[in-house]
């Protein structure tokens, strides 16, 4: 074994004011790309919730990296030691997935010390992605979430065309995402596009009056309470 590790490079002292300095500045992104998410983003999740691992996830990758990258026998090791390390949580929108390798790769930048490349970088990416959404914001268009509910009385495909025929009146997109049937209701979600705010008043007043005891809510996957 003495022979095996004469043949290893040894690490290499690390500075402790430059790895202070990047997890310093890893803070101050990780809280941007927070506050980020929960301004721009639009995924259906809790935005607030899931924004808290961010700072957690960025500053521990400056800290493997900056440990790593001193030694080629601590870099073999972690290939080892993350091999056994499975991930259960599902990630139920790209978006999520998209911040999270976002913020990985803020670390992965600090962490290399490449501090000003990241810092410009990252402006830039998160600037150019906030346009994009205060742009889809100017339109006037909505994408909404509707939930429908209302006794299941049978004839689930003949009820299924009725209501789609009243949708395609009143929006411009319209797209089944799930269909439940419990305890004697059924449950149907669409994702829908209107033009207008006004389409949405004639829609409601549509449907109740096409199907007497439904329930109909609405989701505006855009603004959705933090809490």
């Amino acid at each position: 074994m003495e022979e095996l590790l004469q043949g290893v490079p040894s690490a290499a002292p690390l500075s402790l004011f430059p790895l202070l300095l990047n997890l310093g500045i890893g803070l101050v992104l990780a809280l941007l790309l927070r506050w980020h998410f929960e301004r721009f983003g639009s995924t259906l999740s809790n935005r607030s919730e899931f924004a808290q691992v961010f700072p957690f996830i960025l500053l521990t990758t400056i800290l493997i990296i900056t440990v790593v990258k001193s030694s080629l026998a601590l870099s073999l090791g972690l290939v080892g030691a993350l091999s056994i390390v499975r991930f259960r949580t599902p990630i139920k929108e790209p978006e999520e997935l998209a911040y999270l390798f976002m913020a990985i790769a803020m670390g992965l930048g600090l962490g290399a010390a490449q501090t000003l490349a990241t810092i410009v970088a990252s402006s830039v990416i998160m600037a150019f992605v906030a346009l994009l959404r205060w742009q889809r914001g100017g339109d006037e268009r909505k994408n909404l979430y509707l939930s429908i509910d209302w006794p299941d009385g049978g004839e689930r495909e003949q009820r299924l065309e009725a209501v789609n025929e009243v949708l395609e009146r009143h929006t411009a997109v319209t797209d089944l995402r799930r269909v439940d049937s419990r305890d004697g209701t059924l449950e149907i979600t669409y994702f829908i596009d209107v033009q207008e705010s006004a389409d949405i008043s004639a829609l409601l007043d549509d449907l109740g009056t096409s199907f007497p005891g439904m329930g109909v809510s609405f989701i505006d996957q855009n603004h959705l309470p933090s809490v």
